[in-house]
């Protein structure tokens, strides 16, 4: 058995968007949004989810990153009784619930900001952005000048070298555990973050809670910088979610394959032997049933999302085709408010939906595909097999992105075992040491041995 989260099938929550809050936090009473999340949490484990990635959740100004308040749950979505229940209710079905960490900046309402702002050079916090200059100006008019995010002036970069900002984020982690019984943290821009202060929440959190969950939100770069048993557990893995809308979207599995060999070959995959965080949508990218060229590519990425080394995370509405593009700088199309009863009356794809739910099924019931080895078995521009293996037993995964029936001859991956579907529940005889399946369009076939 691994830890929890390597063989974890993750749901993503964002709940600003998904509950209808207003995009600005101008109120001063609390609204109660976490009972209609929790409607969620039946609908989530029945896909075969183990997990929540839920954020953002501090108390911010606008879309949740721009936090104002550590310790707050957003007004907007609650307050902490009811994120505290939530946890509660999501263990109780089995969900571990990870939150996001936004520690690389705060927003503008943040105390310490505003004391700089009331102070000037006299404030003690002075020491806790990064760039600050009483010579130079903002954007805001502020008097002075500071590094921001991306020249995102609402989000002012913290200081990781200071260590009060450090001992007060890890506060916050602690709080965090300790109130909430949160299970792990994503971290938001963990690229911008200092390695010495990722080392640092690793070991604190291994003092906290044993299997605390850290992955960080890297998009770019050399993804082994940051996994290593001192520092993160997990990064996200942009490389394959890009493979994994264009290699159908050109025909080109050869594109996917090549990103799996690259990452996770047993032979030399810069990758080998850590678990990656998978997705083909979040709440920053346009939704995959919006990014295929061919709607019914949607059926094939999701069984190379399930079967393919890592962790897989569905975001919240596409395990049944919700479209969404950005518009400009414009992400609320990503995140739309959905009210699950109305949306389950009439699914757009149902098909699509009892799809994921199978997944689910298999990849719990198969711990070769959480922990087994990659062996590449076919590859086409338009057909793709390989299996997972893990102490001689595993499945063998054979996907078609063609627009027309395909006739595969896959080899098998050992000999002298017998191939069954999880699909269809049909014996597949090997021939010669090959298997021998058709495949209809945009059809994926698993096979158990």
């Amino acid at each position: 058995m691994g830890r929890w989260f390597e063989e974890a099938v993750f749901y993503h929550m964002y709940p600003i968007g998904m509950t209808g809050a207003p995009r600005r936090n101008e109120q001063t009473e609390v609204t109660h949004r976490f009972p209609a999340l929790e409607e969620w949490l039946p609908h989530i484990a029945s896909l075969g989810c183990t997990a929540i990635y839920i954020g953002p959740l501090f108390e911010s100004t606008s879309h949740g990153y721009d936090t104002r308040d550590y310790k707050l749950v957003d007004r907007r979505l609650g307050d902490n009784d009811d994120f505290k229940h939530f946890v509660k209710e999501a263990h109780e079905l089995g969900i571990k619930v990870v939150v996001d960490g936004v520690f690389n900046h705060t927003g503008r309402e943040f105390f310490a900001f505003q004391d700089i702002q009331r102070n000037r050079e006299n404030s003690p916090y002075c020491c806790w952005y990064k760039g600050i200059n009483f010579g130079w100006n903002s954007p805001y008019n502020d008097g002075f000048g500071y590094e921001a995010w991306r020249n995102c002036f609402e989000l002012a970069n913290l200081n990781l070298w200071e260590p009060q900002v450090r001992n007060y984020l890890l506060d916050v982690i602690g709080f965090w555990i300790d109130e909430f019984d949160i299970d792990g943290i994503r971290l938001d821009c963990a690229d911008c973050l200092e390695f010495s202060f990722m080392e640092d929440m690793r070991r604190f959190t291994n003092e906290k809670k044993a299997d605390f969950w850290l992955m960080g939100e890297v998009i770019h770069g050399d993804y082994s910088r940051y996994v290593k048993p001192y520092m993160l557990d997990s990064v996200t893995n942009y490389e394959l979610h890009k493979g994994l809308y264009s290699g159908h979207n050109d025909h080109n599995y050869f594109e996917i394959a090549h990103t799996i060999r690259r990452e996770f070959d047993q032979n030399g995959g810069i990758y080998r032997g850590m678990k990656l965080y998978s997705f083909v949508d979040n709440h920053d990218v346009d939704r995959i049933a919006s990014k295929l060229n061919v709607p019914g590519h949607i059926y094939p990425v999701y069984t190379l999302l399930f079967t393919l080394p890592g962790i897989p995370s569905i975001y919240y509405g596409s395990e049944w085709g919700i479209q969404g593009r950005k518009e400009g700088g414009n992400d609320d199309p990503l995140r739309p408010a959905v009210d699950l009863k109305e949306a389950l009356k009439e699914v757009p794809d149902p098909e699509l939906l009892e799809w994921i739910r199978t997944l689910g099924k298999i990849h719990k019931d198969q711990p070769a595909l959480a922990n087994g080895s990659y062996q590449e078995l076919l590859l086409t521009n338009r057909q793709y097999a390989f299996a997972r293996i893990l102490d001689g037993q595993g499945v063998v995964v054979a996907v078609n992105n063609d627009d027309k029936e395909a006739e595969l001859h896959i080899r098998v991956p050992l000999a002298g075992k017998t191939y069954k579907s999880l699909v269809n529940d049909e014996e597949v005889q090997a021939q010669d040491g090959m298997l021998h399946i058709r495949l209809l369009p945009n059809e994926s076939q698993i096979l158990s041995f």
